[in-house]
């Protein structure tokens, strides 16, 4: 089958469209066709050698996917062959960060077929209503964007400040926040889309509202790298940070704001099932032959939402 491959650890520019073996499913595993896609950071820095994780090389990258289920293993009753599903799961060799609670686990997406543990809250049936392309999409930005709403609980009147809005999380936690004055960052040429999905104001990245603040949500700087963000919020203010390193008060100079990571590796806060109605921005597609080049892109330029890649 058509996979993108790293062979090494390495940067996009290293990957290889290659022909690999089709991987089985086993006890308790479904075995999907992915007929679309979708590519996130973790693609891009996982097979980079970045972090402290041993691949097995060729790794099949991609996580997020929409497809039909092919194959079903022993054990297995919620699917049936021909079942159209979507959702998300990390590399096999990242199975230890995947949680305790019925972990999601993949051979890897952006490939013709890979395989899947069938009882994990990350995959549902794909409804009617949802496309093949927004099913691919919506996975990881969807499942991220629903954790923060429950989290942040933003009131309408509150001020939010979105850090990071033109990605795929905040391109879909715009809409959510209906109600409230949004300031988005973003560069002047994303204004009109920001304004389109749901934000008040358009501020570059390195500025910040002086104050009156209620809420931030930081969807792309490092945890530690937020002083300047939080000296916004009003006393008592939120802060909801997804990245790492994990949040400390030192951080950000103040022990009178809520200063929390919101990271639902066990599905807590909702599977599948509850991100189908959300709605991702999708602005590049491309086709599994040019999978290397939609990894190029999505890491060497400035990327607004998401891109998907279909087989």
């Amino acid at each position: 089958m058509k996979a993108i491959v790293a062979r090494d650890y390495g940067p996009p520019e290293s990957f290889e469209l290659a022909d690999v073996p089709i991987p089985a499913a086993g006890a308790g595993q479904i075995q999907v066709r992915i007929a679309a896609a979708s590519l996130n950071p973790g693609d891009i820095v996982i097979p980079s050698g970045a972090y402290p994780v041993r691949l097995e090389f060729p790794h099949v990258l991609g996580n997020d996917f929409a497809g039909t289920v092919s194959a079903v293993g022993e054990g297995v009753t919620a699917y049936s062959i021909g079942d159209e599903v979507f959702g998300h799961s990390v590399p096999r060799a990242l199975g230890a960060l995947a949680g305790a609670n019925r972990p999601s686990v993949t051979t890897g997406t952006l490939a013709e077929y890979a395989v899947f543990e069938a009882g994990t809250p990350f995959i549902a049936h794909r409804p009617d209503s949802l496309d093949v392309a927004t099913a691919a999409a919506l996975p990881t930005v969807g499942l991220t964007a629903r954790a923060l709403m429950i989290r942040a609980e933003p009131k309408p009147g509150e001020t939010v400040l979105v850090i990071g809005a033109t990605g795929g999380v905040g391109t879909t936690v715009l809409p959510l926040l209906a109600g409230c004055r949004v300031i988005a960052t973003g560069r002047p040429e994303d204004r009109d889309t920001l304004l389109g999905r749901g934000a008040t104001e358009v501020i570059g990245y390195d500025g910040y509202p002086a104050e009156g603040v209620d809420l931030v949500l930081n969807l792309v700087r490092p945890t530690d790298q937020l002083r300047e963000a939080a000296q916004s919020l009003k006393p008592g203010g939120r802060l909801f940070t997804i990245t790492f390193p994990p949040p400390r008060p030192e951080m950000i100079g103040r022990d009178d704001v809520r200063f929390e990571l919101v990271l639902d590796v066990d599905g807590d806060l909702g599977g599948m099932r509850d991100v189908a109605g959300l709605s991702p921005l999708i602005t590049g597609r491309y086709s599994i032959d040019d999978g290397v080049q939609a990894l190029i892109d999505f890491a060497r330029n400035h990327t607004v939402g998401k891109l998907v890649v279909t087989t």
